[in-house]
């Protein structure tokens, strides 16, 4: 049988609502929900450093009743150049599932196409799409659907952007994407989305983004591995960070996300991730809620 890999949100297919629901259900029976994953190991690997995936993969994998086990480069063979393939081939024999963060989308491919369980993308350089499934729900339980919600993100056209768009494209959402010159996002996953029905607009200008949207959602400028491109990058984005100012130009309830680490005072404002629109520690939660919905699908245990 062919392992469910969860690579990109299209992976879930026609699951994705049931995705979704099923997030929302553990969200509200938190301590009374089944363990459908009771008697099964989930592999959490990491080339990547991490805090929210780790403890919410973690903790995720607990509550539903598995056991799991940590992987990282620097504590594994993986940091002495084992080939991932290798790697995939042991830990099929051993543990039920596999989640990867990791670097490039090839690295992920390459420890997937080898593994004979489920390996989730817990992020690579190209896409985040089991932060997305957490912000998507944030902004249901706002505002209990994404019917008539517009979407606006701000900042580098990296791979929380690109699992934004493609989540545009599957659910027909309304975006606007604004980055500087050179960081915008794949033209080509822009125009996915659009033929997918989705109404996508890529713009330089942040407050034209903003301009009456409901969920306003920015990364940091820097992401892990481009370190040496700080300086420039800062010099880059001046003009993109949320302030108060850009969210008054957002809809009267409009909402503010990050999915975190902050560099407060760069891409956002201490003012407003702490201020009354900030949605940011819900946001965090619900990695939660969303990673065992995530688990249940890949190991088809999904109740109902």
């Amino acid at each position: 049988m062919t392992p469910r890999h969860l690579f990109e949100l299209a992976d879930l297919g026609e699951s994705l609502e049931s995705v979704l629901k099923t997030a929302e259900y553990f969200r509200d029976h938190r301590g009374s929900h089944a363990q459908p994953l009771t008697g099964k190991s989930i592999a959490l690997v990491f080339e990547k450093a991490s805090t929210r995936t780790r403890l919410s993969l973690e903790v995720a994998a607990a509550e539903l009743g598995a056991h799991p086990v940590v992987l990282s480069k620097q504590g594994s063979q993986l940091g002495r150049g084992e080939p991932l393939a290798d790697t995939a081939r042991v830990l099929s024999r051993m543990v039920h599932a596999i989640t990867f963060r990791t670097s490039t989308d090839a690295r992920f491919k390459e420890l997937s196409k080898a593994s004979s369980v489920p390996v989730l993308n817990a992020l690579t350089d190209g896409g985040h799409p089991m932060q997305i499934l957490a912000d998507l729900i944030t902004a249901r339980a706002e505002f209990g659907s994404l019917s008539d919600v517009g979407f606006a993100w701000i900042g580098d056209g990296n791979n929380m952007a690109n699992s934004w768009i493609e989540a545009a494209g599957l659910l027909k959402l309304t975006l606007k994407v604004a980055c500087p010159a050179g960081y915008e996002p794949d033209s080509q996953r822009v125009e996915q989305a659009r033929a997918l029905g989705a109404d996508v607009q890529v713009t330089r200008a942040p407050s034209d983004a903003v301009e009456g949207a409901h969920v306003v959602s920015t990364d940091v400028f820097t992401s892990m591995g481009q370190e040496a491109e700080t300086n420039e990058r800062l010099k880059a984005f001046e003009g993109f960070r949320v302030t108060q100012q850009l969210l008054a130009a957002a809809a009267p309830n409009a909402i503010a996300l990050h999915c975190l680490p902050a560099h407060r005072g760069e891409e956002i404002d201490d003012d407003v991730i702490e201020g009354p629109r900030s949605r940011v520690w819900t946001q965090a939660e619900a990695r939660l809620h969303t990673a065992k919905a995530a688990l249940c699908w890949a190991l088809e245990t999904l109740p109902g």
